[in-house]
């Protein structure tokens, strides 16, 4: 097919690389696979196999602290749309998002085929309306979409997650193999597992002999540090996404809360323990393809609330996780994966 293909994913990090998938399905049927991806899935964009270019946009109905909706703001996005004269476009939404608006907005571009899973009447906007049912993992929500559109993953390719080779070496960041990576922070509170927990499980596996690198974001630093303290190695602020991949990669397992972290560390292949809070389903978010444990009450009150702040007192789903249920989740993967 000629001009390409356009694939929208606007949200975080972990969406975008749970979005991998469906990315190389639609390689298959294009030359030209670019994707249009939020601030803070740019640099997982860049990590995916088979995208040849990245555009970005802070969209007003989809990123936590919206811009307001300006109509020269939304026209610039329409042109630089229009002006790489994609043949189609798949819209990449969670089971809470419309693509509506953003189907109009390609139409406006001159797209002519415009894929998107919508259970909302969609008019024109949509060439290919895909429904599915609810409790689907994201990753196979687009790729099923993928193929509601008429792509397949190439022979060979498991639909596992995956990010662009060679990672860079990190040994001068870490020190030498073998070592657990901690990564104590998330997006949204309510998915949190309390800091105190973080230090204790730090030094409950350093206790049972692992070396242990904490990482972190740059607004994490302070978080990071006082999880490390003086057991494990600070990352906080040191690397950049395609770093942390590296990183995450030589671990011999992950801890992480439902974060995008957690889906990078699926994407290199490194088990993880899961410190989930069940505010969106573990059915559509939790870790893919890897081996992994998943810790938390599932059934807690906080259940498929989508609460950015915990709504229930003293936060029942991962409190009731110790430091000693993270590390025997952590040495159980290591002896069953054998890293």
């Amino acid at each position: 097919m000629s001009g390409g293909a356009l694939v929208v994913r606007l949200d975080g990090a972990g969406d975008v690389l749970l979005a991998g998938p469906c990315v190389r399905a639609v390689r298959t049927g294009h030359e030209r696979v670019a994707v249009l991806a939020g601030p803070q899935g740019e640099q997982a964009a860049r990590l995916l196999p088979g995208v040849s270019q990245v555009l970005v946009w802070r969209c007003p109905w989809v990123v936590r602290e919206p811009p307001p909706v300006e109509a020269g703001e939304v026209h610039r996005m329409v042109e630089e749309i229009a002006a790489r004269s994609f043949a189609e476009a798949l819209i990449l939404t969670s089971f809470h998002q419309s693509p509506l608006p953003m189907a109009l907005l390609l139409r406006m571009a001159g797209i002519g085929r415009i894929s998107a899973i919508s259970t909302d009447y969609p008019g024109s906007l949509l060439d290919v309306r895909h429904r599915l049912e609810e409790d689907v993992h994201e990753a196979e929500r687009g790729l099923s979409l993928a193929r509601a559109a008429g792509f397949a993953l190439p022979p060979g390719d498991d639909g596992a997650l995956a990010v662009r080779a060679p990672l860079p070496p990190t040994a001068h960041l870490t020190g030498q193999e073998p070592y657990i990576a901690v990564h104590p922070g998330a997006t949204a509170d309510a998915r949190r597992w309390p800091r105190e927990r973080w230090v204790d499980a730090v030094k409950e596996l350093v206790r049972r002999g692992h070396r242990v690198v904490v990482t972190g974001a740059p607004d994490e630093k302070e978080l990071t540090a006082h999880v490390a303290g003086a057991h494990g190695t600070d990352l906080g602020g040191r690397t950049g996404l395609h770093e942390l991949a590296g990183v995450l990669a030589r671990a011999r397992v992950v801890l992480a809360a439902n974060t995008g972290p957690a889906h990078l560390a699926a994407a290199v292949g490194t088990p993880i323990v899961s410190l989930f809070a069940p505010v969106v389903p573990a059915a559509r978010w939790r870790p893919w393809r890897v081996p992994h444990a998943l810790l938390g009450d599932q059934d807690a009150p906080c259940r498929a609330s989508r609460a950015v702040d915990c709504p229930v007192p003293g936060h029942p789903c991962l409190n009731g996780v110790s430091d000693q249920d993270a590390a025997d989740a952590a040495e159980t993967l290591v002896e069953e994966t054998g890293r």
